[in-house]
């Protein structure tokens, strides 16, 4: 049976129109697996805690060595971990913020990424300890920023996912949304366009 991990980061948690855009890749993804698993974690519902110095020492304390606190600091990221490792499909919905990706979700990548566990460094370099698998990202944005310097998720997230060791990544993108109402029309009809495509 396959599963497919659906992260919305949308402020607006559902009505965001990143989250929407997953959801229609979702809903084509199930009808064609119709036998399939879908998990959502939707941070805007579910924000997580940002890091902290507490969370940090958890993180590098020996498991044998933690306290209460720091057991179960350590055991929400695991879940977080495993929870992505279980997922063949995993589809991101990502708004921009400020030139910069949701503050929700770096906590939630600041979770995921833990040495040892989901990566490790090598005399070669760092390695990603998590299996690849296909992820797509639905990227909805405000103004124009595609190929610009100013697009630092595209290049943030890309790199970061790497690190873990997913690579095989995907990008369908939604821009102008905020400057007409004629702009979000037609960038949307692309991006559902897009959306078919990828589930033909």
């Amino acid at each position: 049976m396959s599963t497919l991990l659906q992260i919305n980061s949308s402020l607006f948690a559902d009505q965001g129109q990143s989250s929407q855009l997953a959801d229609a890749f979702v809903r084509q993804w199930r009808a064609a697996h119709p036998d399939g698993r879908v998990i959502v974690r939707d941070l805007g519902k579910n924000p997580l805690p940002h890091l902290s110095a507490e969370r940090v020492q958890a993180f590098f304390t020996a498991p044998e060595q933690r306290d209460a606190a720091q057991q179960a600091h350590a055991a929400a990221s695991q879940e977080l971990i495993d929870e992505l490792k279980s997922a063949d499909v995993v589809v991101l919905g990502l708004p921009l913020y400020n030139f910069g990706v949701p503050s929700t979700l770096k906590a939630y990548f600041d979770h995921l990424a833990r040495a040892g566990i989901s990566f490790r460094y090598t005399a070669n370099g760092p390695e990603g300890l998590l299996a690849d698998r296909k992820l797509y990202v639905f990227a909805a944005r405000g103004g124009f920023f595609k190929g610009t310097v100013l697009d630092t998720q595209t290049q943030y997230v890309t790199h970061f996912l790497n690190f873990l060791g997913i690579r095989d990544i995907e990008f369908v993108y939604a821009e102008g949304l905020n400057v007409s109402a004629e702009q979000k029309q037609k960038a949307l009809e692309q991006a559902q366009q897009q959306i078919a495509a990828l589930a033909a």
